[in-house]
């Protein structure tokens, strides 16, 4: 398959995901972003790679976003057109500079100042490298008269958008007459590229300035990872391959400039280095886009089954009520009774297992505590005094029954209110975990939570209710009664009660 053929779907899924703006969702796409400082020549190599005529002028050419999107098809009649607010303008290779300023006044107004709004312009011409780029604004420092004072600051936070993502490859345009290490673009592309792994930079106006240009190129003190490509501007009326032919014969026949190796100058070398980044970049960052797209599908999916359900008639509520309250039951007896939390991994309250333990284990502290005397001394006062209270006329040494209801009647009076406070806590809890289940499976239907949430409060409310008179009764049950599960007792009584038999057969000898 020829290479055009292998490249171009690559680059059309990536133009088609560029227009639905995923990188609004926070999926970065992979991009050529040509950089450069005003007056370096960004235009140039720009209108040298896709056979064009671009806006000129003096000052800032480029006041948006132009994404160039080229493709080469065998036609020998380019089809040319702007996208641009939701709409499509044609225009031919005659008018296509005028089209692109009248589509950017309209994006950033007639003035000088630039907007972040893209502009893209599809090229499809026979000869042209299949690429999409971005051109930025060209970086200034000082405003002009018509522009913002802080058009510097506007311009880099634009270009940093661009170039900070990892996808993004660094295209830096450098003219040869400036040092390097003094652009602005160079600080730029350092900032978030510090090896230059992913910027490769373009010389421009080689013939303006051969004299070392040779060392700069090799001894690379700006870490310009990717390398440079070093080329010759078309210069005034020239044709395009006109001036193709010229910088050919400029780096084969100057003494300085055809020292540098073959693989580092000319457009069509640039061309074919672009190219090749773009298809390696693209291969690399793809299967990632695919997954974080798949995951953000899946996130929106999600997001989409919990909005509010239209429910237009009884039997659609009665349906999705069932649905609910069935879905509610599953994960109540999940988290109630199997100890299974896997709904609710990282929200401890709805542990309801975990919880109803504690809550047991501090009703029995609570109860062991409320039993114990502060004095042993005001205990036994307490005790003889009912004893005296509760003598009456038999025979002596006999322990009086209602003497121990009282004095059992008492120690149960300070903690009967335990059991029915624990049941309060174990109801307020249960109800909140109920409604807490029916508002995580009800998400969809807000119009019904409100009466079912009703409902369950008051199932929860009655249950209750039942709870508390069923424990209500087993405790004015303990009140009317004398019985003991102190474990200390019952031993001794069963050793007594293990010579019940022998002292029975002593006692029918001696009678």
């Amino acid at each position: 398959m020829p290479y055009n053929e292998r490249i171009r779907p690559l680059l059309d899924a990536i133009d088609r995901l560029r227009q639905l703006k995923v990188a609004q969702e926070g999926i970065q796409l992979p991009t050529i972003v040509v950089i450069g400082d005003q007056s370096s020549g960004k235009s140039s190599v720009l209108e040298s790679l896709s056979g064009i005529n671009l806006p000129r002028g003096q000052g800032m050419c480029t006041r948006v976003p132009l994404i160039m999107r080229l493709h080469h098809h065998s036609s020998p009649c380019p089809n040319l057109r702007l996208e641009f607010n939701d709409k499509t303008v044609h225009a031919d290779v005659t008018h296509i500079a005028e089209a692109i300023r009248d589509a950017t006044d309209e994006i950033a107004g007639t003035g000088k100042g630039i907007s972040k709004s893209p502009l893209t312009l599809i090229v499809e011409k026979m000869g042209v490298p299949d690429l999409t780029m971005v051109d930025l604004p060209g970086i200034t420092r000082v405003p002009v008269h018509g522009q913002p004072q802080n058009i510097y600051e506007q311009i880099s936070e634009m270009i940093m958008e661009y170039i900070t993502p990892e996808e993004s490859i660094v295209l830096n345009v450098l003219s040869a007459t400036v040092d390097f290490p003094t652009c602005e673009s160079i600080k730029m592309s350092q900032s978030v590229d510090k090896f230059g792994q992913r910027t490769l930079a373009v010389v421009t106006k080689a013939d303006k300035a051969p004299e070392g240009l040779l060392d700069k190129v090799t001894a690379d003190d700006v870490n310009i990872g990717l390398g440079y490509v070093c080329v010759r501007n078309r210069i005034g009326e020239e044709s395009y391959e006109e001036a193709r032919r010229k910088e050919t014969s400029l780096f084969q026949t100057h003494p300085l400039l055809s020292k540098i190796e073959k693989s580092m100058v000319g457009v069509p070398m640039l061309a074919q280095r672009l190219v090749q980044i773009q298809e390696s970049i693209i291969s690399k960052c793809l299967p990632d886009i695919i997954r974080k797209i798949d995951d953000k599908l899946g996130e929106n999916i999600s997001e989409l089954s919990k909005m509010p359900k239209n429910i237009s008639s009884v039997a659609e509520a009665v349906t999705a009520s069932t649905r609910i309250i069935t879905l509610s039951k599953d994960s109540l007896r999940k988290i109630m009774l199997r100890a299974e939390f896997d709904e609710y991994p990282d929200d401890e309250n709805m542990h309801c297992t975990a919880r109803f333990a504690e809550m047991l284990e501090d009703f029995t502290r609570n109860l062991q505590e409320s039993a114990k005397d502060n004095s042993t001394e005001e205990f036994l006062l307490q005790e003889i005094k009912v004893l005296q209270e509760t003598k009456g006329i038999w025979l002596p040494n006999f322990f009086s029954r209602h003497a121990l209801l009282t004095m059992v009647q008492r120690k149960l009076n300070k903690i009967s209110h335990l059991p029915l406070d624990f049941m309060g806590e174990v109801w307020d809890y249960i109800k909140n975990v109920v409604n807490d289940v029916l508002v995580c499976h009800s998400e969809g239907y807000p119009q019904l939570q409100s009466s079912m949430r009703r409902a369950a409060n008051n199932l929860v409310e009655r249950m209750k209710g039942k709870a508390f008179d069923q424990v209500t009764e087993m405790v004015e049950m303990e009140k009317v009664t004398n019985y003991t599960c102190n474990q200390e007792y019952m031993e001794v009584w069963e050793k007594l009660m293990a010579h019940q038999n022998e002292f029975m057969e002593i006692m029918n000898e001696n009678s």
